[in-house]
């Protein structure tokens, strides 16, 4: 699974005021059309041919979006006003904006009735500063409340970006969870099979030890790994363990041919294992198998590892299993919410099992 994105590096703060630039230009289209429109349809009632009177209200529109795109750019570089400086200065600047609103208005109608004197009617000039002042206010309040909406989206975006890096971060160190307990047994054992003189079994023992650590260290803890190279790591690890524990411990690996594509979180077996080691080689004495299974149930994928237990942890309340267990339900839990499953427990016939579940997926 990776985290990392296909589009092209955009500085978010760029790449939000070019989206709010373009939003901007959108928006301040279909407001002046609509102003447009309502406009012809309300002279048209009052008498006045829309038809007439259109070149006349393209370019009174065409000078009130000069001033609007002049009100705007005050307000974006006003941006860091509180809030109600920001509507005392809208009213303010549309009061403006409808006082000379209202004179573009009275010039092109001057220019209309041309050679005749223009009618100077207090009551209309008061209306028109009304409107224009009616008009601007109610861009301004349009432009506020969409670049609000940006600079929310983007704030929800950069928490989205740091939940997702938290997420992402929490992932890594429950993977990192690699017990050193096997690293001090493994060492140990290595230095007995030296003393004892088993100089080749020393000398596998570490290679072994060193291609495990190659491969998990090399591996991204966000990455999902095929079943059967999950379960190849897994043997791999309890090949390591077998040389200390000799012939006491037995392997089974039950894996369908028909599940080994199938896509897991990497090593989300690991400390599963490293439990089945730990609770059943290490503390029980004869004989030990750890088990290794998968099955599909109802569409889903069925993880199970099992190993013998001491006959002291079969008490109940005799054993605690710890993080490790936890880890794993957690990592579940995250990468497929709402969608796996995690449970574990003493089995009848002296087993300790877990087992998970999660959405069957294919590479």
């Amino acid at each position: 699974m990776s985290t990392v994105s296909s589009l092209p590096f955009i500085p978010h703060a760029e790449q939000s005021e070019s989206q709010l630039q373009r939003a901007t230009l959108r928006f301040g289209g279909l407001y002046l059309l609509a102003v447009f429109l309502s406009s012809s349809l309300l002279w048209g009632l009052a008498g006045t041919d829309p038809v007439d009177s259109a070149v006349g209200k393209v370019f009174l529109l065409a000078m009130a979006a000069l001033l609007a795109a002049l009100l705007t750019m005050l307000l974006v570089r006003l941006k860091a006003l509180p809030l109600p400086a920001k509507a005392a200065l809208c009213f303010t600047l549309s009061l403006v904006g409808g006082v000379l609103y209202c004179g573009i208005d009275h010039a092109i109608y001057a220019i209309c009735v041309y050679p005749a004197a223009p009618v100077w009617d207090m009551t209309g000039i008061a209306y028109n500063v009304i409107y224009g002042t009616s008009l601007y206010f109610g861009w301004s309040c349009l432009f506020l409340a969409l670049s609000y909406s940006f600079d929310l989206r983007d704030h929800e975006r950069r928490l989205a970006l740091m939940r997702e890096e938290a997420m992402a971060a929490q992932m890594r160190a429950l993977r990192y969870q690699l017990n050193p307990h096997f690293l001090f047994n493994t060492l140990n054992s290595m230095a007995g099979l030296i003393e004892e003189g088993e100089r080749d079994d020393a000398r596998d023992m570490v290679f072994s030890l060193s291609a495990y650590l190659r491969t998990t260290l090399a591996l991204d803890p966000l990455q999902d790994l095929l079943l059967e190279e999950e379960v190849a790591l897994q043997t791999g690890y309890l090949t390591i363990e077998q040389r200390r524990f000799s012939d006491r411990m037995g392997v089974e690996i039950d894996l369908p041919e028909e599940l080994r594509k199938v896509l897991v979180p990497s090593l989300i077996l690991q400390p599963l294992v490293e439990n089945a080691v730990k609770h059943g080689a290490c503390r029980k004495a004869g004989g030990v198998t750890i088990a290794i299974r998968a099955r599909q149930e109802a569409g889903r994928l069925w993880l199970l590892v099992e190993n013998d237990m001491a006959l002291a942890d079969q008490l109940p309340g005799a054993a605690s299993f710890g993080i490790g267990l936890r880890n794993v339900g957690e990592r579940l839990a995250r990468r497929f919410p709402g969608a796996s499953g995690y449970h574990y427990g003493r089995t009848g016939d002296g087993r300790f099992r877990v087992t998970l579940t999660m959405p069957i997926r294919t590479a």
